[in-house]
């Protein structure tokens, strides 16, 4: 349903193009005006080219450039031809070009197309790719019978991969306000919110959808994917199973298998179901993505990197070429070719921003503002009847500044479980917002949410004595958290500051986490995250957070896994010190790294990309 705009042949045009304009410029003796000049005439000769409407010449240009830039044109060379390729299109586009056909004859005026009709040619576009022409059938469908739902729906789809993401909430909404037990429209709206990291949203319209009809095997496996990321994996691997069971070549499902797999550390399997999905369906971008995520990839791998970038330029889904993209990225920083990693990444997180909510930076600047009014070192202390358990452990930090690792590392002790990255305190914050701003919560609250949190340890992790919750945005509530678990022991991780939001920028975040997507509000981010930090240390009782720095754990591990197994009151284990055997699942983007053996060159590995990232250099001052 939410396939993007399928441009391929505008995209293979933009490759020739971009091939035959490499051919010329080998010569160093052609004058440079020459292959500008043989590259328009090129695209001149190409009748295809002059049936390109604006968003296939917008695809065109985009492979064109990527091409260049992937056969080492340097990039100000590459920006001034597809400047000047897009110009010269523009001109010839449709309604523009230099030579028209001759006229077409009158239109015979056709009788008004029905429901039915209009629904299977805006379908038909859909299916093609064509969705800024299915667009405007959807659109005279519900403009002609305003109670179509199943026009809705579809125009949302449409909009979806176009891209116009607001509106197509409002129309997959509409579709369900007209028919609230239409399993489909459920099911649709609820893919829709998993996208955009609401994954509460999404589990409830998909359980409803299963619940008008069990037999919906799509809306079960696009469960399986919201409580992957809500962290369930065990609920999540069931649902893949049933939906298995009955298809066994169910593409989504097999893919969720093979993401549980990575997370459990069986990287082989992984890579199997991966290679599964690759036979069924050889350019599938998940499964391509998903491959260097479990392995060091080398030269070898060119194959794959052949594969991989025909695909991401071949006009697929908007977030499924930044998936390839970041994937591309990491083939090329693990073979050392920085310049063209950074590109990759570069050209991903701008995909992702354009998909996502706006960062603004005023807003994170008040909520920190307003964590440091309401939790004064006063408040804090006079917040009485919190629990008396010691069960929960909170490993906090920025996002890639280490909490995987240690979670690994204590997780290995026999008394200590890890439960991953809970939602709990995040979903709390966002139910009780204006009261978690105004200052501590009434007692009862406390004592409700120290219930309902417990009961969730109990359930994740059943007999564990102590249980890691190392969800890193947990940093933002920690005066909420203390006053509900006052015994409750918090790791801090510090790492260097341009190495973990250099990390953050090379990583695929959900679209929520807007702030990663950009290197000047990352910094900005960086920033009111320190504040808060020194805010909690400074009014949080002596002995609740053990700050531990990244490099010296990768440097001495024996003597901070010491200080971190004493700081939470545990006997001295040396599973600790072999964590890379212990089995569980990691569901994190670190799932791979934390079962290697400690490796240093994560530490100040910035300076491989020290002129690109002159926004975070500041955060050295």
């Amino acid at each position: 349903m939410f396939q993007w705009f399928n441009a391929r042949e505008a995209s293979e045009l933009g490759n020739a193009l971009a091939d035959k304009f490499v051919a010329q410029t080998t010569d160093s003796s052609t004058d440079r005006g020459k292959p500008v000049q043989d590259l328009l005439r090129h695209a001149d000769g190409d009748a295809r080219t002059s049936r390109l409407n604006m968003l296939k010449r917008a695809k065109l240009a985009n492979a064109f450039k990527w091409r260049l830039l992937e056969k080492g044109i340097e990039k100000n060379i590459a920006d001034e031809v597809t400047h000047k390729l897009v110009l010269h299109l523009s001109l010839r586009g449709p309604g523009n070009a230099q030579n028209p056909g001759p006229a077409a004859a009158p239109a015979v005026r056709a009788a008004p197309a029905s429901p039915r009709e209009l629904l299977a040619r805006g379908n038909h576009c859909l299916e093609q790719g064509d969705f800024a022409k299915a667009v405007a059938i959807y659109r005279e469908l519900v403009d002609r019978h305003p109670r179509h739902g199943e026009g809705y729906r579809n125009l949302g789809a449409a909009l979806f991969n176009l891209g116009r993401y607001t509106e197509a909430e409002s129309l997959l909404r509409k579709a369900v306000e007209l028919d609230p037990n239409n399993y489909e429209f459920l099911g649709a709206l609820g893919t829709f919110f998993r996208a955009f990291g609401r994954a509460a949203e999404s589990e409830s319209m998909l359980r409803r959808a299963l619940k008008l009809n069990p037999k919906f095997v799509d809306a079960r496996a696009s469960l399986g994917e919201t409580l992957l990321q809500r962290g369930r994996l065990r609920d999540a691997k069931a649902r893949f199973e049933k939906v298995l069971k009955s298809e066994p070549r169910h593409v989504q499902a097999l893919l969720g298998t093979a993401k549980i797999a990575q997370m459990e550390g069986r990287f082989e399997d992984a890579a199997a179901i991966y290679r599964r999905v690759l036979a069924m369906r050889p350019k599938n971008p998940q499964a391509l993505a998903g491959l260097p995520a479990i392995s060091k990839m080398t030269a070898a791998d060119s194959d794959w990197l052949k594969t991989v970038e025909e695909t991401a330029a071949g006009g697929i889904a908007c977030l499924e070429e930044s998936d390839l993209r970041f994937a591309i990225g990491k083939y090329y920083d693990d073979v050392e070719d920085y310049p063209r990693a950074f590109e990759s990444y570069k050209r991903a997180n701008e995909l992702r921003k354009a998909a996502a909510e706006p960062y603004l930076p005023a807003e994170r600047t008040g909520f920190v503002d307003s964590m440091i009014r309401g939790y004064t070192r006063d408040a804090i202390a006079q917040a009485v009847g919190g629990s008396d358990s010691v069960k929960p452990i909170f490993i906090v930090g920025m996002a890639r500044s280490g909490t995987s690792l240690t979670e690994q590392i204590i997780a290995s002790h026999p008394a200590v479980r890890g439960a991953g990255e809970l939602a709990f305190w995040s979903e709390t914050a966002q139910k009780n917002e204006e009261a978690i701003k105004r200052g501590v919560l009434d007692e009862a609250t406390r004592k409700q949410l120290a219930e309902d949190y417990l009961r969730v340890l109990a359930e994740d992790a059943p007999g564990a004595e102590r249980v890691i919750d190392k969800a890193p945005f947990n940093s933002d509530f920690l005066g909420v958290i203390h006053s509900v678990f006052p015994k409750a022991r918090i790791i801090y991780m510090q790492r260097d500051p341009v190495d973990t939001c250099l990390s953050c920028y090379f990583q695929s975040f959900a679209l929520s986490i807007n702030f990663t997507m950009d290197l000047a509000d990352l910094a900005q981010y960086y920033r009111e995250h320190q504040r808060l930090m020194a805010h909690w240390r400074a009014v949080l009782p002596a002995g609740t957070v053990l700050d531990v720095p990244y490099e010296g754990l990768i440097a001495d591990p024996n003597l901070w896994t010491r200080k971190s197994l004493d700081f939470l009151g545990l006997e001295w284990d040396d599973r600790c010190l072999d964590f890379t055997k212990t089995r569980r699942a990691v569901s994190t983007a670190s799932s791979w790294q934390v079962r290697q053996k400690i490796y240093k060159t994560s530490v100040a590995r910035w300076r491989h990309y020290e002129k690109f990232i002159g926004p975070l250099l500041k955060l050295k001052a």
